[in-house]
């Protein structure tokens, strides 16, 4: 059978079953007894159509086609039923892997923010008049020559804690909406931020005040920086679920994509939580460059290694042993199911 043969008596099939994936939505049960049956059939008939093509016409687009078919068939049929768990689940467990199962939109995120700032820098060092007009207001006098201090005292600012985290949340708000404009709007928000950040360090290294930057900047600046960085991940996520949604139309792909997206910023929440009491209680005593370096490692550190340890080697230890909802057969991977939002 030629592939042209094979399409026009298959595909009727493919369609089938892709019909009974939409009604599905994940729960099988919702076809009722006939229609389960029906389409289990259906899933078994598939599959055998997946190995054939794989072997007759490999390279084909059909076979992207098939295979994209089954594994969500697959995770319909096989995958565990996911129940709301605890608030401390998920935050220990789901979330780190939530961030680490796509690891394309958080190294597209990352990029972006790393390279802004260190693009900005070096502006900032070589142009320093111009790169000024990008520094937050309260951060000019740190372009002066001499400063041993940024101005506002830590009462002051310490009583604009909930400011702070309003302002973070908006931040981290836009730069995941951003997604939305195919990815566009989260990439220029995180370079945004980065060239006010980096624009800054040249400045202040130009003028001989890079220390004094550093002692305000560091407690909390990693952390926030790298919250907005995985808000900007999700946001990317989506923006590539409208320019690659595969065999699913734009709007089914948009609202596969959604759910883990929004439970990626919900997670982020505390952690820019605690980038606003940094900010707000420790930042502005000023501490010795030694304490503000130690505070903002053990901050930035933590929560990186989270990311590697709970996320990327949890990934795969549970791709390993089977337990990753994922394992289910055939070997042809569905997209993760987003994990359920904890619990109130």
């Amino acid at each position: 059978m030629n592939l042209s043969d094979f399409i026009a008596a298959r595909s009727g099939a493919w369609d089938d079953l892709q019909g009974d994936l939409r009604r599905a939505n994940g729960r099988p049960e919702r076809l009722g007894t006939d229609g389960a049956l029906e389409f289990g059939r259906r899933y078994r008939a598939v599959t055998a159509d997946l190995a054939y093509a794989r072997r007759r016409f490999r390279g084909d687009p059909v076979v992207a086609r098939l295979e994209r078919l089954v594994s969500e068939g697959a995770q319909t049929m096989y995958g565990r039923r996911q129940r709301s768990g605890s608030p401390l689940h998920f935050m220990t467990t789901e979330y780190w892997r939530l961030i680490a199962a796509r690891p394309g939109p958080l190294a597209a995120a990352t990029l972006t923010t790393v390279a802004s700032v260190v693009l900005a820098a070096l502006w900032g060092m070589h142009d320093p008049a111009a790169a000024l007009g990008l520094v937050p207001g309260r951060f000019r006098a740190a372009a002066e020559v001499h400063v041993h201090a940024l101005p506002g005292g830590a009462t002051t600012l310490a009583a604009g804690a909930g400011s702070i985290f309003i302002n973070n949340i908006q931040v981290s708000f836009l730069v995941f909406a951003g997604g939305l404009l195919l990815g566009l709007g989260s990439l220029f928000v995180l370079a945004y931020n980065g060239l006010m950040v980096g624009a800054l360090a040249g400045i202040t290294i130009q003028a001989g005040n890079f220390d004094v930057l550093l002692r305000y900047v560091l407690p909390h600046g990693i952390l926030e920086l790298s919250c907005f960085t995985i808000a900007g991940a999700a946001g990317i996520r989506l923006g590539w679920a409208l320019i690659e949604p595969g065999w699913l139309t734009r709007g089914e792909s948009l609202r596969r994509q959604a759910r883990p997206a929004v439970a990626m910023i919900i997670g982020t929440a505390p952690c820019l939580v605690l980038a606003g009491l940094t900010e707000g209680f420790v930042t502005p005593h000023a501490l010795p460059l030694p304490a503000a370096l130690a505070v903002g490692i053990a901050l930035g550190g933590a929560y990186w290694g989270l990311i590697l340890v709970r996320g990327f080697k949890g990934e795969r230890a549970a791709s390993r042993t089977g337990t990753h909802p994922d394992s289910a057969p055939p070997s042809a991977r569905a997209e993760p199911p987003a994990p359920a939002l904890p619990a109130a």
